[in-house]
C-alpha cells in the first residue's frame, strides 16, 4: 500500500489529566503535615505559588501537576474521581 505525499500523520500525544484544583492542593498538603513553606521548599517551588494554587489563582500543570501527582501517590492521598492512588 502506497501513501501518497500529501498523506500525513500526526501522533496524538496524550496529555494526563491530573485534576488538581485548589482544594485538593489544600488536602494533599494537609494530609502531608506540612505548612505552605514546608510543601514549597520540598517540592522546588515558592511559598507563593503553593498559596496561589490553594486560593484558586493558578492551577498547578506541567511537571508541577506531576510533581503533586507523584507525592499523592507515595503518600496515599486519594483524590480525583475518589480512587485510592497507592495502594
Amino acid at each position: 500500500m502506497e501513501l501518497s505525499s500529501e498523506t500525513k500523520y500526526k501522533r496524538a500525544r496524550r496529555k494526563p489529566a491530573y485534576g488538581w484544583d485548589a482544594a485538593k492542593v489544600k488536602a494533599l498538603r494537609k494530609h502531608l503535615g506540612l505548612t505552605q513553606v514546608e510543601m514549597s521548599e520540598e517540592i522546588g517551588v515558592r511559598q507563593q505559588t503553593v498559596s496561589e494554587w490553594e486560593c484558586g489563582v493558578y492551577k498547578p500543570r506541567g511537571s508541577s501537576a506531576k510533581l503533586l501527582h507523584l507525592v499523592a501517590e507515595r503518600a496515599g492521598f486519594a483524590y480525583g474521581d475518589g480512587e485510592k492512588t497507592a495502594s
